[in-house]
């Protein structure tokens, strides 16, 4: 376990990568193809930032990328990315820096945990019903989220949740996520029109 993690932190040093976090999304997005040049991607949680700066490279200049958390990111980011400093829960339904439709949403927030994991995975469910909403007023049709999730008791009502908004939905455990973690990603590809819901 700890070899695993030396070599992704080491490798994202090398790389110029914030966090070895990043290798998680490059992992899903080799897989699942979740980037194309001029997409708009919003990514909550962004701290410590190393997942703006791999969205920033693969959507390019002509792409825009939103970043938004509790803590500042030490990154520097380019022209077409910007962090800002906030909380999900107070963004509203239509925050004033969400004015056009978005292609793809990334979350990979997590809540502070206790340790106790039933705890853990309701705070995770809450934080992601909150990105669901985000989702649902300003993910446009066709549109891509992907969000961290605790395995628990909630979770399966978040996969119905995902089901019943996108075409296609998988679970993604990268091989960069520590053994140890109850960490899962859920992608939902295709979102569906309102009136499919």
């Amino acid at each position: 376990m700890k070899k695993v993690r030396d070599h992704y932190f080491q490798r994202a040093k090398q790389d110029g990568y914030a966090a070895r976090s990043v290798y998680k999304l490059e992992e899903i997005d080799r897989k699942h193809r979740l980037f194309r040049p001029g997409m708009r991607a919003l990514d909550l949680g962004c701290s410590p930032g190393s997942w703006m700066q791999y969205a920033a490279r693969r959507v390019g200049p002509q792409g825009s990328v939103v970043g938004l958390d509790l803590k500042p990111i030490g990154v520097s980011l380019p022209s077409h990315a910007q962090a800002l400093q906030g909380d999900i829960f107070e963004a509203g339904a239509s925050p004033d820096w969400l004015s056009e439709p978005l292609d793809i949403i990334l979350s990979d927030m997590a809540p502070k945990t206790t340790g106790v994991r039933s705890l853990d995975a309701d705070r995770s469910h809450a934080l992601n019903l909150q990105v669901l909403e985000l989702a649902d007023c300003h993910l446009r049709q066709g549109g891509t989220l992907l969000v961290k999730a605790f395995q628990g008791a909630p979770f399966e009502e978040l996969r119905k949740f995902f089901r019943e908004r996108f075409e296609r939905v998988n679970l993604c455990k990268p091989k960069s996520s520590r053994q140890e973690s109850v960490e899962i990603f859920i992608l939902g590809q295709g979102k569906k029109s309102s009136h499919d819901e």
